[in-house]
């Protein structure tokens, strides 16, 4: 997986002298965050894959550059309007969009023709030079005409492009969506897995156009041989440790009067040799998380070969469940490592280049966390397991013990702490919804609460560590299907009634039909018409089966 990943990332950093270039215009990138992205290819959630590459493209983009970064689906489920502009275009926003990304959830819909749209409007396109870098592994479920679109902001823009990365999509989908590249003039490319996106991106790399001829000279003196290269640095972990040439990148950039970085003048991997003018230049070498610069000045007829110290070791991390067991690769690994701010996550088997010093390492599978600080050498490479210890439980909810599962929309698992706090109330661990609801959790007694639309069961169970359970969930309910011509409002009720009199309603419906699960007994339904005309009905509904009632 490490070897993947360092080819994908060599081939997106190439992004920044492509058609997705971020040098010279203002870029808003939008993350498609809908629910589909936990979708896997060859083993890992697509959105693993957005997340690890869009932060090794934001380590190579020059910090002055000004990129913003929206995502769609993050917040709600079901919603078209869950579309958010998280970081506007500004210089120096790597982190930041890197830290937005990490910490994001991938749940809702895709409105991706809305979200472009705002984009554009967002970098003021009909004002100024403008380009939105959509990243989507699904088509418009809200609506949305991206064709349309695309015809409107070309139309009206100053110079807009909007480049489509059409992530696991069939060919005949990425058809519906790359009309929105054709027609502002920018590519469409398909991925259909991670060594698709790695060709896909390779393949779209664009030559800068070429500079005008100059007008002929006049022919100079002889000069004395150059020498190949006048240019040829060396990187290393630890003082007389062996080169670093493979996976490592190195950053080239003018220098200011003043010693800051200027204009970036390349950025090249593993054994650099090159021929630079002569002038004053800052040098970054990286490698992982760890880098170091050099200012060097470069004379004519001078070669130089400076020696760059990272004064960093290799970490490799197996994140396991339990001990011997398999490397969870959904594990997500946080190392906050020395001088950072904002600490990566990666997932599953992690290899990294690390500053020397102490590393923070935090590991979480399902709700098991666990925190380990590891202290890195200088050219050291440690290889550890870090056991988080879990067990593993798949919830399902059946209408009576032995029959048909509970599979609708309406199904979803809520874990409590087993005990009680001081207040009677019980801490919420987490929750899912749908049939074959995964947790993983930390060994503790535990208390499930099912809930099928107005059934609701709870059921104790405790968790070992590397424990399977398949909890079954026996919620002693039918369904209820009512039908009222003409009403306006049906409501349940229990039949029984409190000391004041009232009976406790248990759902209801602003519809003319009204359908759901509930738990086995006795009801009454009521059916209110506009005018607040009232029918009344009672039904029994027993474990198990199916009961209809009409009021009218």
């Amino acid at each position: 997986m490490a070897i993947l990943a360092r080819s994908v990332a060599a081939a997106i950093l190439l992004l920044s002298t492509t058609t997705f270039g971020f040098a010279a215009n203002k870029v808003i990138i939008i993350l498609d965050a809908s629910g589909s992205m936990w979708a896997q290819i060859d083993g890992k959630p697509k959105l693993e894959i957005a997340r690890e590459s869009l932060r090794t493209v934001l380590q190579s983009v020059p910090a002055d550059d000004e990129i913003g970064f929206m995502a769609y689906g993050h917040r709600e489920k079901g919603s078209c309007d869950d579309i958010q502009l998280i970081v506007p275009p500004q210089a120096g926003s790597a982190s930041a969009i890197s830290a937005a990304a990490d910490s994001m959830k991938f749940l809702g819909k895709t409105p991706l023709t809305a979200a472009v749209k705002q984009a554009a409007e967002a970098l003021k396109y009909t004002e100024d030079k403008a380009t939105v870098v959509l990243i989507t592994d699904g088509l418009e479920t809200c609506g949305g005409d991206p064709c349309a679109l695309g015809k409107e902001l070309e139309a009206s823009g100053v110079d807009f492009t909007a480049d489509v990365v059409g992530f696991g999509l069939t060919a005949d989908e990425g058809k519906q969506i790359a009309c929105l590249a054709d027609t502002t003039g920018g590519k469409y490319i398909q991925a259909s897995d991670e060594k698709a996106l790695q060709e896909a991106l390779v393949e779209t790399v664009a030559a800068p156009a070429p500079e005008p001829a100059p007008a002929p000279a006049p022919a100079p003196a002889p000069e004395p041989a150059k020498p190949e290269f006048n240019f040829m640095p060396t990187v290393v972990l630890a003082e007389g440790g062996d080169p670093v040439t493979d996976g490592n990148a190195w950053e080239v950039y003018k220098a200011k009067s003043d010693g800051t970085r200027g204009d970036n003048v390349t950025t090249e991997y593993g054994d650099y040799k090159a021929n630079l003018e002569p002038g004053d230049y800052i040098v970054v070498a990286r490698d992982g998380e760890a880098k170091t610069e050099q200012k060097i000045k470069i004379e004519a007829g001078q070669v130089y070969k400076p020696l760059f110290t990272l004064n960093a070791g290799t970490l490799i991390l197996h994140p396991r469940p339990r001990q011997g067991a398999d490397v969870a690769s959904g594990a997500a690994v946080v190392i906050a490592y020395p001088g950072v701010d904002n600490p990566p996550t990666y997932y599953g088997d992690t290899k990294v280049v690390l500053p020397a010093g102490d590393e923070k390492v935090t590991v979480t599978i399902g709700q098991g966390v666990v925190t380990e600080t590891i202290l890195l050498a200088a050219g050291r490479v440690i290889d550890k397991d870090i056991i988080v210890g879990v067990g593993h439980v798949v919830a399902n909810a059946y209408y009576v013990a032995g029959g048909d599962k509970a599979d609708g929309s309406g199904t979803g698992f809520k874990v409590l702490k087993a005990k009680k706090k001081i207040d009677g109330t019980r801490d919420e661990v987490t929750y899912a919804y749908g049939p074959d609801s995964k947790f993983d959790l930390p060994p503790d007694d535990y208390v499930l609460i099912a809930t099928v639309d107005l059934a609701v069961v709870e059921q104790p169970f405790s968790v070992k560590v590397g424990e399977f359970q398949d909890l079954k969930v026996a919620m002693n309910a039918g369904v209820l299907a009512i039908t009222a011509p003409g009403t306006s409002k049906i409501e349940i009720f229990e039949t029984k009634k409190d000391i004041n009199g009232n009976r406790k309603s248990i759902g209801y419906a602003y519809d003319e039909k009204y359908q759901a699960a509930i738990a086995a007994g006795d009801y009454a339904v009521v059916s209110e018409k506009t005018d607040n005309s009232k029918k009344e009905g009672a039904v029994t509904v027993k474990a198990g089966e199916r009961v209809e009632l009409t009021v009218q």
